[in-house]
């Protein structure tokens, strides 16, 4: 069992039956307080899940539901990961209900609940029922006065949401969720800005030309906020080697060398970090504005290797200029990455050019 699983434990689910109750006196909350035993040694959404059931089972119907949601958001302690499972049983019965009144009031609850918690996870299921309808109303968010709201506009809509459930008709129809993020771009707060950044980010893995032109549209406007997205949605097309990504960033075709590549040591052991060092050198007869990568080949399970691209800095370099650059690359188990022993590699990437290689074993 992981940190992120103790976020919905027992004492949780016992501060949200009593926020209920206190709430919704004439429903029996017997059953949501059980539930909080019931979640040992199950995962976050594990524990969502039995939870959401067991509102289900004591709310039995969607208008009983939001009322008993709006009603409990007078009280304080009616926050925090607890209200995951909340949104769920309110998209459950919303769409058991079947109407269009129960799916756009639905939508609205999650407006107000995701205030207290992110209703990113479960505003997916009414995307996949019904993802025009939704949208439509999202887009109305864009411009509501509270940043979590519009936020959720952006982040519950990213093709490749984290921990979310895949929302096919989004991947299919990928310009649906571009009038939303042209709202937002140069939105007020960075917490929204940075959600539109990610989820242009995600498009870019499957419509980098609907990106491309996205992002030449926003970096007209010429604004400190349209920039920052412009470069943060642009990241993986640029470590990609995107020419017109690059060009976008001012990162233009240059002559360039990287010599002297080499590591502190060809054995590393884990958990551990790969010092190394190279002399990047502007061979043109022109001003050179480089980004400068370098990527990582890891040792799969089977003994083939799989790169990742890792931002290291961006220079500037006048004709016959030479810069010494030095990075450091943490080798550590973790959950979203295995590592084995094996060879592994890395070579330095200018403007999307690979330059040199260097080999080097890692021990277990």
């Amino acid at each position: 069992m992981g940190a992120m699983d103790d976020l919905l434990g027992p004492n949780e689910v016992k501060v949200l039956s009593e926020a209920l109750a206190a709430a919704a006196p004439g429903v029996v909350w017997d059953g949501v307080l059980a539930a909080g035993t019931q979640l040992e040694p199950l995962s976050l959404r594990g524990r969502t899940d039995v939870v959401a059931h067991a509102l289900v089972r004591a709310l039995g119907t969607y208008p009983a539901a939001a009322t008993a949601f709006r009603a409990a958001l007078e009280d304080p302690t009616f926050t925090g990961w607890a209200l995951w499972p909340v949104t769920e049983a309110a998209v459950t019965l919303a769409l058991d209900d079947g109407g269009t009144q129960a799916f756009d009031d639905a939508l609205a609850l999650l407006a107000e609940l995701t205030p207290r918690l992110t209703s990113e996870f479960a505003i997916r299921r009414l995307l996949q029922a019904d993802h025009e309808r939704a949208l439509a109303i999202m887009q109305t968010w864009t411009n509501h006065p509270n940043e979590h709201v519009r936020r959720l506009a952006s982040e519950g809509t990213r093709p490749y949401l984290p921990w979310a459930v895949r929302v096919p008709l989004l991947l299919a129809t990928s310009g649906a969720t571009l009038p939303l993020l042209d709202a937002m771009h140069n939105d007020e707060s960075e917490y929204v800005r940075r959600s539109v950044a990610n989820h242009t980010n995600d498009l870019a893995r499957h419509a980098p030309e609907l990106v491309l032109e996205a992002a030449a549209r926003w970096q007209q406007t010429g604004t400190p906020g349209s920039t920052w997205v412009v470069r943060r949605s642009l990241r993986t097309l640029v470590k990609k080697g995107n020419p017109r990504a690059l060009e976008l960033m001012g990162f233009t075709p240059a002559q360039v060398s990287a010599t002297r590549l080499r590591a502190e040591t060809s054995v590393l052991a884990l958990p551990g970090e790969l010092a190394f060092d190279f002399v990047l050198t502007n061979t043109g007869d022109a001003p050179a504005r480089l980004s400068v990568d370098y990527a990582v080949h890891y040792v799969k399970a089977n003994g083939s290797t799989a790169e990742k691209v890792f931002k290291l800095t961006a220079v500037s370099l006048d004709p016959g200029e030479s810069r010494q650059l030095r990075g450091r690359h943490g080798f550590r188990q973790m959950t979203t990455r295995r590592h084995y022993a094996g060879t592994h590699a890395l070579e330095v990437q200018v403007n999307g050019i690979r330059h040199g290689r260097l080999e080097f074993e890692v021990v277990l």
